[in-house]
Formats: structure tokens, sequence, C-alpha cells
């Protein structure tokens, strides 16, 4: 009997060893999401802290509170799962900049996702990279998933390494490469250094129009 419990010879070591890897592995506490914005004040954010305020536990762009502009977090950020809630008044037209420096458009000097009202009249005739969801000037996103105007909308997006993905309202709007969909030039035919970069703020991009967001939450990958 005494070689079926000899817990010294390498074979019962080697199973014990993998077992207790496997144990730890399974209860290692995996990545949480967090919250950016906390309902009560814009603490964690830089920028335009006029046109941007917190209202009724929102976070709302009101131009009349002084121009567009961005906010940002103070953070940076590199490969991330973003969560974010949203809702549009007629017309609105806002972005979210993502791996941006805090300085220069973050549509070109990072990468910035529209964030439009697709259903406006006045933006019928822009370019498919241009509508709601898009890599501004790069990847265009799918059309059709927005809820009516004054309807809140979820949106996810996965940035890791140059792969990006987009969901809108449980509906995959975007999954692409952005160093193969820039490899022969860009859509909008413009210089796009942003998307070398591999971290930066992410920000909401005001364009003169009021824009609700809540329940804004990251974990990093």
């Amino acid at each position: 009997m005494r070689d079926y419990l000899d817990f010294n010879k390498p074979p019962f070591l080697a199973v014990l060893t993998c077992c207790l890897c496997f144990v730890l592995i399974s209860f290692t506490p995996k990545k949480a999401f967090v919250s950016l914005f906390n309902g009560k004040d814009l603490d964690g954010w830089v920028g335009n802290k006029k046109a941007y305020s917190v209202e009724e536990g929102l976070l709302v762009i009101n131009p009349e509170n002084g121009g567009g502009g961005n906010l940002y977090t103070e953070k940076e950020y590199s490969d991330f799962h973003l969560k974010f809630e949203f809702l549009l008044t007629p017309g609105a037209n806002n972005g979210l900049g993502i791996r941006a420096p805090l300085e220069g458009d973050a549509a070109y000097a990072g990468m910035e996702l529209q964030i439009l009202d697709n259903s406006a009249e006045k933006y019928a005739d822009l370019h498919e990279y241009q509508y709601h969801g898009s890599v501004y000037g790069v990847i265009p996103a799918k059309r059709g998933f927005l809820n009516p105007v004054g309807k809140w909308n979820s949106e996810e997006v996965t940035i890791k390494g140059k792969k990006i993905k987009v969901i809108l309202n449980g509906h995959t709007i975007l999954k692409g490469n952005i160093a193969k969909a820039s490899a022969g030039g860009t859509l909008d035919g413009k210089e796009h250094p942003g998307l070398t970069r591999d971290k930066g703020h992410i920000g909401f991009l005001g364009h003169g129009s009021v824009v609700k967001f809540r329940n804004i939450e990251i974990k990093e990958l």
C-alpha cells in the first residue's frame, strides 16, 4: 500500500499542484465595473464644467450654460469595456471621445464615436461614417437601432488593442479593427493620428445640443 500513499512521489505532487492552481484561478476575483459618474457632482472629470452639469442625478450638457465643449475623465484609459445610457433631444449631436488627449480635436487627435439623432431631417445626407456609433471618419456603424428621441438608449463600447465593438440597445452596430480600417487611408480622407494612440481620456464631446447621460461605468481590460 505504500506505493499508493507516497505523497512525495513526483506524479502525485504534479497532480496536487495542478489542482491547487485550478482552485486559485477559480477563486481569483474578476474585475468589476466602476462608476465614472456619481450622480452628485463632476468629481473625476475635467473640461467644460459650465456646459456640463448635474441635474437630478443626470449628467447633462446644456449649451446655453456655456457653449458646447468637451468633458473628459481625469484618468486615462487604454483597453476597456464602457457602459452608459443616453437620452437625445431632437437633432442632437454629441460624441464619445476615447483614447483622446485633452487638447485638440478628439475626432482626429483621439477617436470619436458619434452620438447622434439619426432620424433628424438635417442629417439625412451625412456620410455613412458620420451616423450614430460610427468611429468618425473611419468605420461606419449600422443604423436602425436607436430608440425614438426622448427615450433612453443603452450603449456599450469595448476596445482592446486595435479591435473595437459598439453595442446599442442590445444590437452590435459596429465591430472592426481600426488599424485595418485605416490601412489604405480613412474613409473621410483625413489624417487621424489618434488611431495610433494606445491610451487617453474618455470624454463627451459637445456640438451644441442638449443630451443627457446616466449609469456611466467602466471596466478596464
